[in-house]
């Protein structure tokens, strides 16, 4: 069964750049590389995996990946980190408080 990646590196200017991918090695031979300049992680190298999640349906780990695009570095790190039970105080919007 194929499996399918969602993962995020962390970049030496510390932001962050999540992906997904079918080959997660291949993929991160590719970013450290740097064979694309005008790529994101291209000028942000070295880069570290932080994080990664498996999934046997590629829909399912794209829909991921472009969740965690939209979330705040904060939400990120509380992923990253593990603190699960973070990720809907963490989704809140906090209006005039």
């Amino acid at each position: 069964m194929k499996t399918y990646f969602v993962y995020i590196l962390k970049c030496a200017d510390s932001t962050y750049y999540t992906g997904v991918t079918g080959d997660l090695e291949k993929r991160l031979r590719q970013h450290k590389a740097g064979k694309d300049p005008v790529s994101y992680t291209y000028s942000r190298r070295p880069l570290k995996l932080v994080f990664k999640a498996c999934y046997t349906h590629p829909e399912i780990a794209i829909a991921f990946e472009k969740k965690i695009k939209k979330w705040s570095r904060t939400k990120k790190e509380a992923l990253i980190a593990g603190d699960y039970d973070m990720l809907p105080e963490l989704s809140k919007k906090n209006f005039g408080e």
